[in-house]
């Protein structure tokens, strides 16, 4: 396995320096993401600016993002962001009864969340080729064009993180480690 540097600010590239004080400043840490991130500063710069992106300016509430980060993070199967996110879940005050649904793959809690769930697997899963029926029940259950699109801004900062996860194979970080988290498997038909 190719391994990956986790930087710190006296051995990260120039360019990610102040990106890594960025992440000490929000985080009280640097994560071990951003870390890895730092080997390639655009990476890391674009990833900050689409997570605060999709966090502070798309229309969704907490329990909307959280829908849509773990729901990808769950289909990729993200052994560090799954946790990362059942930890910034928890700081956003959403309920335990959303995350463990997302995180188990069992029924949200309510029909407009499941909807969420459902558009945003099929965009993950049919690579935006999205079969209009399904944007049309997304839709039906309250949501608007712009959140279609929104979803997609989602599901790119989220393309970068967990795919860099796999390949760095990114270790859990310590406060997350509470949270550790593995794909469960289906059961044959």
């Amino acid at each position: 396995m190719t391994e990956f540097t986790q930087h710190t600010m006296e051995t990260a590239p120039e360019e990610s320096r102040t990106l890594l004080e960025n992440s000490q400043k929000v985080f009280g840490r640097i994560p071990g993401l951003h870390a890895v991130m730092a080997e390639a500063p655009a990476l890391l710069q674009g990833y900050q600016q689409l997570h605060k992106l999709f966090a502070e300016q798309t229309s969704f509430d907490k329990d909307e993002l959280t829908v849509v980060w773990q729901s990808i993070n769950v289909e990729h199967a993200c052994h560090y962001c799954v946790p990362a996110h059942t930890g910034i879940a928890k700081m956003m005050k959403v309920d335990d009864e959303i995350t463990d649904a997302l995180r188990n793959e069992t029924p949200l809690p309510n029909d407009r969340l499941e909807a969420l769930r459902t558009f945003t697997l099929a965009v993950v899963r049919d690579r935006g080729n999205v079969d209009d029926a399904v944007v049309t029940a997304f839709l039906d259950a309250g949501f608007t064009k712009r959140q279609v699109l929104e979803v997609i801004l989602g599901v790119s900062q989220k393309v970068m993180s967990n795919y860099t996860n796999h390949l760095a194979e990114t270790p859990i970080d310590e406060p997350m480690k509470a949270f550790a988290w593995e794909k469960a498997r289906k059961e044959a038909a």
